[in-house]
């Protein structure tokens, strides 16, 4: 994993825009429709090769696929495991409840929207098994060939993939006698996708909203120790699946949840980086741009990484089509640079995803390409600044 040598290189969190047609053919599976497999597959390629162009042209360092081959960050992991089956509602998140008329609006929102919706997936009825190995082979396969025919030049690029945590908070486990065995059948199904990103020559990103998110769904009702040991054995299981792989090829990305909410029930990142920090990785994505987390960079001086780790900062705000201007991109760097202590270990980067379940992104696409390119300028005047 490169640092940032002379200069702060420049990424983002993974999930970007898909055209409208992909979006269209994602949901309509979704809803249970007949989509053509061919047509699904022509699409999501058409999508890499157009995000990854539009990175090149924005200025973006550390590049990806986009996740354009997926339906959301987590989801297509039922198609490529066993023991999926049918749907349940997740609970809700407490900030949301706490405001019905926010709640309210939000309803009426997503009822008008054409979008893949993660809050109804499926349960664990059976054994948790990777179902075919040369499946985990096909998204990086294609990223390669979009890279070596467009010719893109990029210091470095990753793949993403979820964490066991996320799984087995969002899939209801009906068969598993305890959320620990639950953990390492998802810990050991994931490792083939994990061990494919890096065997193809990409950098991994584990996604893991979970260590933060949970906190105000699934442990709403219980004490802070309950979430903080539950952190402890996600990221033992996510360890336990990374043990062949060298901490520096990983990166981990941790948040409270990509969506525009009060956020006033979220835990303090303090609380949590502690179990994080065990995680054996070489960089930490985390959301410095969210306004109710703006001021937890100080925790990185307080409690700091290894010396051996990277941080890259959330200074692009995924929620909001406001384009963050470059001096205030800058302003944020260079107070990461100044807890981390070093700037050569901070790169810059989103918040979170711009669209993490198809269609559901709120900022439109021509304003993601102009907030990235805001990222690109504040992070050359960081770099003047600091170097």
């Amino acid at each position: 994993m490169k640092t940032s040598a002379d200069r702060i290189l420049t990424t983002h969190t993974g999930s970007l825009p898909r055209p409208p047609h992909l979006v269209s053919l994602y949901t309509r599976r979704w809803r249970g429709e007949a989509v053509d497999a061919a047509e699904l597959a022509a699409a999501g390629k058409a999508a890499v090769r157009a995000v990854v162009a539009k990175q090149s042209e924005s200025g973006i360092d550390i590049a990806n696929n986009g996740e354009q081959q997926r339906e959301a960050f987590f989801l297509h992991m039922r198609d490529r495991m066993s023991g999926f089956g049918g749907r349940w509602k997740r609970p809700p998140r407490a900030d949301i409840e706490r405001y019905p008329a926010f709640k309210d609006l939000m309803e009426r929102q997503a009822a008008v929207r054409e979008a893949v919706s993660v809050h109804q997936p499926p349960k664990v009825i059976g054994d948790v098994r990777y179902i075919d190995p040369s499946t985990a082979e096909l998204e990086p396969r294609d990223f390669r060939e979009t890279l070596n025919d467009l010719g893109a030049r990029f210091a470095e690029t990753f793949l993403t993939a979820p964490s066991p945590g996320i799984i087995a908070t969002a899939v209801k486990n009906e068969h598993y006698d305890s959320e620990e065995s639950y953990l390492i059948a998802l810990a050991e199904a994931l490792r083939v996708e994990y061990e494919a990103i890096i065997r193809n020559g990409f950098l991994l990103q584990v996604d893991c909203p979970d260590l933060a998110l949970e906190r105000h769904i699934t442990f709403s009702d219980r004490p802070d120790r309950d979430f903080v040991a539950f952190v402890d054995r996600v990221v033992a299981a996510i360890n336990h699946a990374l043990r062949d792989i060298p901490k520096d090829k990983v990166r981990l990305h941790v948040c409270w949840g990509n969506y525009e909410g009060p956020h006033d029930c979220d835990v303090p990142f303090e609380t949590i980086w502690p179990s994080i920090k065990q995680a054996r990785v070489g960089a930490f994505v985390l959301p410095f741009a969210n306004p109710r987390h703006a001021h937890e960079t100080r925790i990185l001086k307080s409690n700091p990484l290894a010396d051996d780790q990277l941080v890259v900062a959330g200074v692009i705000d995924t929620l909001t089509n406001i384009v963050e201007h470059p001096e205030v991109v800058a302003e944020r760097l260079e107070k990461v640079a100044r807890a981390v202590g070093e700037p050569r270990r901070v790169q810059a980067g989103t918040d979170c995803g711009f669209d993490t379940s198809a269609g559901a992104g709120r900022v439109a696409e021509d304003v993601v390409w102009a907030k990235l390119r805001a990222m690109r300028d504040g992070a050359r005047l960081a770099s003047d600044r600091l170097f």
